[in-house]
């Protein structure tokens, strides 16, 4: 059976049409009351015409702030919270996305814990915490929103956030890094699993590089960081929200793990006199 292929010059309202069969297709970006990058990736959908499901950790009486921002935009928002290692939480959540809005089409997986935290006092309760939200949490929503997805006649897609130094780690995040690495291998299985039940169900990753820094993080150190990229530069949370909209945007395209990185992943920087060196 041959399928529409997407084009450059298609609009967004037969875009969505086209992949979802409505003009306004049901986002949930899991981490996104926090200004992060899942923050980002949440605002982006709903510029884009996309009702927006907001998921924070903690339940709290107050509507987050991007909630009350969309809203005033005019924009479709409902706000979830909630421990994304809980498979109750998780599941209710699903529920309400589907009793508010009849479907969910895009769920972006950007919840994540890290912490830097020298190898000799990790414990085996920080791995297991890592595991627990960056691994477990990650499969819970992706499974829950996938199967929901799987009943839907246009079917829907998943993105799940990793990390690209997973190919190139760093010092100081030995519990992290297994975790994300984790990530990768879950997207592709999640990738067959869905697609064996509903073709039109899509799971892939992105694999973020700099592009958001902690409030401490000097001048000289985001110089530096920028200086290890091969394109001499950091990128934004709006990169990987491009990322995830191509990933949405192209239908033949399933069980990938995109470096968004500015060439990191693959270029190790080395002082200009030994650059060229030849022998």
């Amino acid at each position: 059976m041959t399928m529409s292929m997407t084009r450059p010059d298609e609009g967004l309202p037969s875009a969505w049409q086209r992949l979802f069969g409505t003009s306004h297709p049901v986002v949930l970006v899991t981490g996104s009351t926090a200004p992060r990058v899942g923050q980002s990736v949440l605002r982006h959908f709903a510029q884009l015409g996309c009702h927006v499901v907001a998921h924070g950790h903690r339940t709290t009486d107050r509507v987050p702030e991007i909630v009350q921002q969309l809203e005033a935009e005019g924009r479709q928002v409902l706000a979830v919270s909630g421990p994304v290692e809980s498979e109750t939480a998780v599941r209710a959540w699903i529920d309400q996305i589907v009793a508010r809005f009849g479907r969910l089409d895009i769920c972006v997986n950007s919840a994540a814990i890290w912490q830097p935290q020298r190898l000799e006092a990790v414990s085996a309760q920080d791995v297991q915490r890592y595991l627990e939200v960056n691994v477990l949490g990650s499969f819970l929503v992706a499974q829950k929103a996938g199967l929901q997805m799987v009943s839907q006649p246009h079917g829907g897609v998943i993105i799940n956030i990793g990390d690209w130094s997973t190919v190139r780690p760093y010092p100081d995040h030995a519990a992290y890094f297994p975790s994300k690495g984790a990530v990768e291998a879950m997207t592709r299985s999640l990738a067959v699993e869905f697609a064996e039940r509903n073709p039109k169900v899509r799971v892939n990753a992105i694999l973020p590089g700099p592009v958001l820094f902690a409030d401490d993080v000097t001048a000289e150190q985001r110089q530096a960081t920028a200086d290890a990229c091969l394109l001499r530069r950091t990128g934004s949370p709006e990169h990987i929200a491009l990322a995830a909209e191509f990933f949405v945007r192209n239908d033949f395209v399933t069980g990938v793990c995109l470096p968004v990185d500015g060439g990191r992943s693959i270029y190790a920087a080395e002082p200009l006199h030994t650059r060229y060196r030849t022998g």
